[in-house]
């Protein structure tokens, strides 16, 4: 590979490149369910084709081995010489899985390892029509490309030497010099002779085009001997030989008519208005104007085509008229985007963060002020910081279908291996979240779209004995909520037995049997997420070791995520993901606890209400509310926040503020309520870093510093 290539040329080939890469993983998943569909083959066709032009660019050999044979058998089935089958299929996407590993060695600047040989065979061997021997025709395919390599190839890199140079340019001048150019009157003119050296008479250019395209009608100078008349009638429309060696230094020009025939004649007939426009209007006869005139330079006939036009010069001699203005349509277009490192989009960010800080101190001043124009200022400048701060987040914003884009893939290929039948189907690929969302979301979705196909969907034969069509169904779909995003993945499969959960909690040693049959239904479904938790008795390569639903439960956690699961046994599952637009900025529910402030991201907030603590129940040794005929445990954050705050006698009313994770819900006591506000999260120092219930820190509208609470956190550590 040529490392010392120009480094954007290369950015530009990852970028285009790997846009192309990931649409080709889903296009050839929908292909195998179309076949016959040509444009998706002429699309899979030119992504290959595109992928292996740019590498070609790049010297990268072994991407560009690959992708042309992966080219020659999308040319062969888009010319219906063969037919699209899963066997074909498995071969192309595992080439396409080694074009992707060689892309990402580009990408970190390493050599590309060359996919096996043996998988290119198999790849040539698909390239050939059904039913013929692949051995001739690669043998012969083969030795073409070793000929063609030599050919373009040499010890110096394809370049030729001074000595070939010098005898391509003695063969090109005994080529000019032997064969004479006739010019039309009988005359021979070489090309080498004349002072002009590389320019060609108009006689010569003439007899060049009726060698093209054979005698024109109106080649060759006017005969001679014929008077040409210093005047002509004002309907007459052809200038004179003699006239035209006046004005144009013996050129011979033919009429408006003339050269509107000759167009008709190339081009076919056309609407032109050149020949009414350039013609002058039937009338008395009148003296024409001197031919050295402007005027008579300005009526005279265009020019044919291809000739070059001449004006007077200064100097009295012949000289190339100015080029025209280009039209619009061919104006360049100016570019409407820019490529723009996301470490920089970072840092706006956070410069925006920080504005939004700033934003919150004057509001908090401006409160607390009674001058109009205070008020006034600080109003404008919230509107113009929220502005700013939408403007910034939609320059990080992509759309899901970034990462929804893998799973056809996934399905298809765990499918085949799993010996199922599914469709997967994907609604909402359009809508936008935060980049660093996207990135993060992509494995949690991977490991509950494999759920979904090895535990929700049953074998064929299975799904028929039950009425069901032989064919599974996934859905995965995305919408925007407010300033959240709702993702969802629902299957049509068995579902989920609330008994047998119980009994597996009970054999993994989760919960005692007492306990675990006091569990909800809903609690049952969100056992699946507990560690080392799985229904399956038989480890596979696809999952009974149960790990990765409780990864997907700590990374939503990470992103302030919440996760619901809803299931009805034979019908199906659907599991729900509910996580913020953005992890930049939250908006959060401001608390004091003691004379300290925390915030609560609102994203878990249900309801606040003030509550008389004299009326609260203790169930199991633990304190618990009741709220509308449902109950909730009660936990006093206080103590486990605030140092000295454990021993101190509790208040008799208190706020109580519902918070959510999940299914489940809980109560925390606060001392008091500050409000809503829009923080900006900052890492805690190296000091703090693990601190248990603490995501973060943030600046409050006062100045102070005040802690992000992690309410999954805090409850698994302080809850218990």
């Amino acid at each position: 590979m040529a490392f010392d290539a120009d480094e954007e040329i290369l950015q530009d080939f990852l970028v285009e490149a790997g846009e192309i890469l990931e649409k080709l993983s889903e296009q050839l998943v929908d292909l195998e369910q179309n076949p016959d569909d040509s444009d998706l083959l002429n699309a899979i066709f030119r992504g290959f084709h595109t992928v292996k032009g740019g590498a070609g660019f790049l010297q990268l050999d072994a991407l560009v081995n690959c992708c042309h044979s992966a080219e020659n058998v999308f040319d062969i089935l888009r010319n219906h010489k063969r037919k699209v089958d899963s066997e074909l299929m498995d071969v192309v996407l595992e080439v396409l899985d080694h074009v992707n590993a060689m892309f990402e060695q580009v990408r970190h600047h390493e050599e590309p390892t060359p996919a096996p040989e043996e998988l290119i065979a198999a790849l040539d061997a698909l390239a050939q029509p059904a039913g013929e021997s692949p051995s001739a025709n690669a043998a012969v395919a083969r030795e073409e490309q070793n000929e063609s390599n030599e050919a373009s190839s040499g010890d110096d890199g394809g370049d030729i030497t001074d000595d070939e140079f010098e005898r391509l340019l003695d063969a090109l001048e005994e080529e000019k010099t032997s064969a004479p150019v006739s010019s039309g009157d009988g005359n021979e003119s070489s090309g080498g002779d004349g002072a002009s050296g590389d320019d060609i008479s108009d006689d010569e250019f003439e007899a060049l085009l009726d060698q093209l395209h054979g005698k024109g009608q109106f080649s060759g100078p006017p005969e001679t001997g014929k008077a040409a008349p210093d005047s002509q009638d004002a309907s007459g429309d052809k200038v004179t030989s003699d006239e035209a060696s006046d004005s144009k230094g013996g050129d011979d020009l033919i009429s408006d008519d003339e050269f509107e025939k000759l167009l008709d004649d190339l081009h076919g007939k056309g609407g032109s208005p050149t020949a009414e426009t350039a013609k002058p209007a039937p009338g008395p006869a009148a003296k024409q104007p001197s031919a050295t005139s402007p005027s008579a330079m300005a009526d005279e006939p265009a020019q044919p085509a291809g000739k070059p036009e001449k004006v007077p010069a200064e100097n009295g001699k012949p000289s190339a008229a100015p080029a025209m203005p280009a039209r619009d349509a061919n104006a360049p277009v100016a570019e409407t985007s820019v490529r723009v490192d996301t470490k920089r989009l970072d840092d706006i960010m956070n410069m925006v963060g920080e504005l939004v800080l700033v934003r919150n101190r004057l509001q908090r001043l401006g409160a607390q002020s009674e001058d109009e124009h205070m008020h006034k200022a600080v109003s404008n400048l919230d509107v113009v910081t929220t502005d700013l701060q939408s403007a910034v987040m939609a320059t990080r914003m992509q759309p899901i279908k970034k990462v929804f884009g893998r799973f056809p893939r996934v399905v298809r290929d765990l499918a085949r291996s799993l010996k199922k039948e599914i469709n997967l189907e994907m609604h909402g690929e359009e809508t936008d979240l935060d980049k660093n969302l996207v990135e993060a979301l992509s494995d949690p979705l991977v490991h509950l779209v494999r759920n979904s196909v090895d535990h929700g969907i049953e074998a064929p034969d299975v799904r028929e004995k039950a009425g069901k069509p032989r064919q599974g169904r996934v859905t995965l779909s995305a919408e925007q909520e407010g300033d959240h995003i709702l993702l969802s993945i629902e299957d049509d499969g068995a579902g989920m037995d609330p008994d047998v959960l119980r009994r597996k909690a009970v054999e993994k040693g989760i919960y005692e049997q007492d306990a675990a049959d006091r569990l909800t239904n809903s609690e049952c479904y969100n056992l699946i997420f507990s560690a080392g938790f799985s229904t399956k008795d038989q480890i596979s390569d696809v999952s009974g070791r149960g790990v990765g639903m409780d990864v997907v439960k700590t990374k939503i956690s990470q992103l302030n995520g919440q996760l619901s699961v809803e299931s009805e046994l034979g019908k199906g599952s659907r599991i729900v993901i509910k996580v913020p637009l953005t992890l930049a900025i939250m908006p959060t529910l401001m608390i004091m606890l003691g004379d300290q402030s925390f915030a609560l991201p609102l994203v878990n907030v249900v309801e606040i209400f003030h509550l008389d603590l004299s009326k609260k129940n203790i169930v199991d040794g633990r304190e618990c509310i009741v709220v509308r005929d449902k109950v909730f445990p009660l936990f006093h954050i206080k103590r486990w926040l605030v140092k000295g705050a454990a021993g101190q006698p509790e208040p008799e009313n208190a706020h109580v503020v519902i918070v959510a994770m999940g299914t489940r819900r809980v109560g925390f006591v606060v001392d008091q309520l500050i409000g809503q506000e829009e923080v900006v999260i900052k890492p805690l120092g190296r000091a703090l870093q693990g601190t248990p219930g603490m995501a973060g820190a943030t600046i409050t509208g006062d100045g102070r510093i005040a802690l992000i609470i992690d309410v999954p956190s805090l409850l698994q550590n302080y809850g218990k």
